[in-house]
């Protein structure tokens, strides 16, 4: 996605989904960093940080005024406040990764520079300035003055006491009351529900990062659902296994995508959609780089605190999915008390 090239139209049909937002960015996998570098931030006729006045924000900037509340309360913090002022407008595919690396870095997002935000988006100092003016406000510093105005004046908890595992918890603790405000509105669970209960197969994609939620997903799934796919691996043997669920009656295709996000998960959604499934997918946010090749989001944020990502969300939102599935299947619980017989007279756990 080039670092430029932001003044055209919208970006299209957006996906349905619940409310989230993330932390800080990641560069190695999984691994807290910077994010990544593209053109240079200065451009010829580039304006610095000041050259457009802290103007008031604007109150009629174009775009469709999104109807969900992802912020949840104060609890929530800056991620959830970026998150909901980011979804009331259409973005272009630049801006929507400008957008996707702030909320990736809420906590510095009120402190950066129009320039530091380009480098850590890969995109150009202009596109920064037209992304704030596409937001409502005057320009770069408005938008920036903006934020630091509405940034919580003191923290729950007092993390500056706490060491850095504390504070890695805590960030998880505040990533699942984000999630919980999300649930206000259950209908985008529910109706994924209905969608993964009815695909026979189901095929569950999850690579990298992601396999790990993937997989517990489907671990479970199978003890109610008669037919799910694990799509763990890619390479070209990936296409080839989503060719086969739809020969076999798929029409719909559950993805896990974590940071960083591969580059063949985004093909392999594209390639799914073409083939006419369903794509609904569980991402670490709304701006994620999957979020325009799915037909369901379903946002979770991770945890950026420690060397790798931490994903207490995303792996509760699959069970909260796993539980709209049971609700859709008439003969869950039955599927449910007969495995338990079998395994009662296996002796196959110790309890």
């Amino acid at each position: 996605m080039s670092g430029d090239g932001d003044n055209g139209s919208g970006t299209g049909d957006e996906p349905r989904g619940i409310g989230g937002a993330t932390g800080a960015g990641t560069t190695a996998e999984g691994a807290p960093g910077n994010g990544a570098r593209g053109k240079g931030a200065q451009d010829d006729g580039a304006q610095g940080d000041d050259a457009q006045g802290d103007g008031a924000q604007g109150g009629g900037a174009s775009g469709e005024v999104a109807t969900g509340d992802a912020a949840g309360g104060a609890d929530t913090g800056t991620a959830a406040r970026l998150q909901k002022l980011f979804e009331g407008h259409r973005l272009t595919p630049t801006q929507r990764r400008i957008a996707h690396c702030m909320v990736r870095r809420a906590a510095d997002a009120p402190f950066l520079s129009s320039v530091e935000l380009a480098e850590l988006a890969g995109v150009s100092q202009p596109s920064v300035t037209r992304f704030a003016v596409a937001l409502g406000f005057d320009g770069y510093p408005a938008l920036r003055r903006h934020l630091r105005e509405v940034a919580p004046t003191d923290k729950s908890g007092d993390t500056g006491s706490a060491n850095e595992y504390q504070q890695a918890v805590q960030a998880e603790i505040d990533n699942l009351r984000q999630l919980a405000a999300a649930f206000a509105d259950p209908s985008p669970v529910i109706e994924a529900g209905r969608l993964l209960a009815a695909s026979r197969p189901l095929p569950v994609l999850g690579l990298r990062a992601a396999t790990a939620q993937a997989a517990g997903f489907s671990y479970f799934a199978r003890k109610v659902h008669p037919d799910v796919r694990l799509l763990d691996e890619g390479g070209t043997m990936l296409t080839d296994r989503i060719d086969a669920a739809v020969r076999a009656g798929a029409d719909a295709l559950l993805c896990f995508a974590l940071p960083r996000h591969p580059r063949e998960v985004v093909d392999a959604l594209d390639y799914a959609r073409t083939a006419g499934l369903t794509v609904v997918t569980v991402a670490d946010s709304a701006f994620a780089p999957v979020a325009h090749h799915t037909d369901l989001l379903l946002p979770a944020p991770v945890g950026t605190g420690l060397a790798f990502d931490t994903a207490c969300a995303p792996m509760l939102l699959g069970r909260v999915l796993l539980e709209a599935m049971c609700d859709a299947l008439p003969d869950a619980q039955a599927r449910l008390e007969e495995f338990d017989a079998g395994a009662a007279a296996r002796g196959l756990f110790v309890e």
